[in-house]
């Protein structure tokens, strides 16, 4: 697989994995000893790019991670993320609340190193913009841990763009990572320009709207009770029915060039900018495989125009009231 760069000199695989819902938030855990099989499977697959958090589990995850990475480590870039109270959290709990306090990271990036088995993590993320504590207190906190060795890079998760513009004057910012896909577009409207003017890399997840882009899901699909697709608007059934117009024109341009829909979805992203870097998550070995593949799908000037020209807009929010709140904008 071909590589990209995140900001100045974060080389990874131009395709990575999300691992969030291999232990959280698509219903019930994955079969840890499968995912340990299918993370590996992703590198001899020419994966280098893994993701994960503290708060997926909670803590499970990057377990689950560092457990399958650790034979292949100086092979691979892990990312994960802090951001989130904690404290006395166990596996299955809710997160108290944020938490972005210097004290806090410095701690919590301790714990990471733990349970990912090694001694520095290569990109750590704030997950959510902490209104509570100023963003230059959380860059700099993350700039002494970079000093110390204990991280590599810095990256942000769904910051707005003059958070982005304040957090990269104190310690740069190799990416931000934010929702986008074909049916989610709004960072184009002021994040991708500020990224573009600074260079810092962009790392979609969900480029598969959260799996409906796949074709696999309609109306009629019903999720385990502990899916949190069930919380969100854009997945009700009226909306699933009326959002299916992006599955058909990505059938459309998927049956000429001999792909499926997943695979153009994933290729109209890597189409946008060389410094995207889209994470699709997946439990399956087929979808893996699937995945992988669509980097070798190259869209035509026209393929882009008609997907462009189609001018689809989503029906219904991409998240709960409750969950938008955390969204810096």
């Amino acid at each position: 697989m071909k590589t990209r760069t995140l900001g100045t000199d974060l080389e990874v695989s131009e395709l990575g994995l999300g691992c969030m819902g291999m232990s959280f938030s698509y219903g019930p855990a994955a079969d840890t000893q499968e995912m340990i099989a299918l993370i590996r499977d992703a590198v001899e697959r020419g994966v280098t790019f893994f993701d994960t958090a503290q708060v997926y589990g909670p803590f499970v995850n990057e377990e689950l991670v560092g457990e399958a990475l650790e034979p292949v480590r100086d092979r691979v870039v892990i990312a994960t993320k802090f951001g989130w109270d904690l404290e006395g959290v166990k596996v299955g709990e809710r997160a108290l609340g944020l938490d972005s306090r210097p004290e806090t990271i410095k701690r919590t990036a301790d714990d990471s190193l733990r349970r990912l088995r090694t001694d520095r993590i290569d990109l750590y993320y704030q997950h959510r913009v902490d209104p509570n504590v100023p963003i230059e207190e959380v860059a700099g906190a993350v700039k002494e841990l970079i000093a110390a060795g204990k991280v590599r890079h810095f990256g942000l998760s769904e910051a707005g763009a003059q958070t982005i513009r304040r957090a990269h004057a104190v310690q740069p910012v190799a990416a931000l990572q934010s929702e986008y896909s074909l049916w989610w577009r709004e960072p184009e409207e002021a994040i991708l320009p500020v990224l573009e003017e600074l260079g810092i890399g962009f790392v979609p997840f969900s480029p598969l709207g959260k799996g409906f882009l796949t074709g696999a899901i309609d109306e009629s699909t019903t999720f385990a009770d502990d899916d949190f697709r069930n919380t969100v608007p854009r997945f009700d059934a009226e909306a699933r029915a009326t959002n299916r117009a992006f599955v058909e024109l990505l059938t459309a341009v998927a049956e000429r060039k001999g792909a499926t829909p997943a695979q153009i979805a994933l290729a109209w992203i890597l189409a946008q900018k060389p410094w995207f870097v889209p994470i699709p998550g997946t439990t399956k070995p087929h979808r893996l495989e699937e995945n992988v593949a669509a980097a070798k799908v190259e869209l035509t000037p026209d393929d882009l125009a008609e997907i462009e020209d189609a001018q689809l807009t989503a029906e219904g929010a991409r998240y709960s009231e409750a969950a938008q709140r955390m969204i810096d904008r």
